[in-house]
């Protein structure tokens, strides 16, 4: 098994027909909003199981509806997480992935990971989200 992370991860915009959108509260580093995200394990070979995966663990949603948005990012791994990749491992990529519900719905967080849940106007989630690449995510595939 491998003792470092894969650099390949999903990313889960979670929204509602009205177009708010889900936003986890990280545990670490402290202020640190963001959709459902994780590192795709080196036995997985397919993204969307990943996101699947990811939703049920961070959110405890069902997955029924989660679609690909056909797209991913290649970003530099910043500081904070550096030290979980293999030393030359310098960029990831991110698969994109949405989930549409017909209105908000309350979250069961996994407490090792997150602190708190909201939901929020698209511009509103957009402008809170740490990660340009979840930026970039909530505006292009939420439908306003």
């Amino acid at each position: 098994m491998n003792q470092y992370k894969r650099p390949e991860s999903v990313l889960v915009v979670v929204y509602t027909v009205c177009a708010q959108v889900l936003l986890l509260q990280r545990q670490h580093p402290q202020n640190f909003w963001q959709s459902v995200t994780g590192s795709m394990h080196w036995d997985e070979s397919n993204p969307l199981l990943t996101a699947q995966r990811e939703l049920k663990e961070e959110t405890c949603l069902n997955a029924d509806g989660l679609s690909d948005c056909q797209c991913f990012h290649e970003f530099l791994i910043q500081p904070p997480w550096r030290c979980r990749y293999a030393p030359d491992v310098t960029v990831n990529r991110e698969h994109v992935f949405k989930l549409r519900l017909s209105h908000p719905v309350p979250i069961t967080l996994n407490p090792q990971e997150h602190c708190a849940f909201v939901w929020l106007p698209q511009a509103e989630a957009a402008q809170r989200t740490a990660s340009w690449t979840n930026r970039d995510a909530i505006l292009t595939c939420v439908p306003e």
